[in-house]
């Protein structure tokens, strides 16, 4: 789905730099916000396709991001990236419906396959 609108939330300020121009140099639209209450504000705004998304981050993490999603009728597709190693935070993101948990760090093919695959399941559900 080239032209779909990404959402990065991540605070590492080189990790987001390549992830967007890694996301752009694909021909998606990036939105991009340091911490989860600013990502929350550019949903509410924006209407991203997909949100992909670091775990810990200041002011507001992933997981209360994902929450939030929870409580929208039409939430966006999201990946969620992370240093942490612990199963536990990655079952509880899948509980909170995450299409895909990267643990950092990843190849940008990584990425680039696992956006793929979110927006492509995300538009067939829209069809259906």
């Amino acid at each position: 789905m080239a032209g779909a609108t990404i959402l990065v939330i991540e605070d590492d300020r080189e990790v987001s730099n390549t992830v967007q121009t890694v996301l752009k140099s694909s021909g998606y639209s990036v939105l991009t916000a340091t911490n989860g209450q600013d990502g929350k504000e550019l949903i509410d705004s924006h209407h991203p396709d997909l949100i992909v998304t670091d775990m810990m981050m200041p002011r507001m993490g992933g997981f209360p991001v994902l929450e939030y999603l929870g409580q929208l009728e039409d939430p966006p597709a999201v990946i969620m990236m992370t240093a942490n190693e612990g199963s536990r935070h990655k079952a509880y993101a899948e509980m909170l419906g995450v299409v895909d948990y990267l643990r950092k760090p990843f190849a940008m093919e990584v990425l680039l396959d696992s956006v793929k695959r979110a927006l492509s399941s995300d538009s067939k559900t829209d069809s259906q």
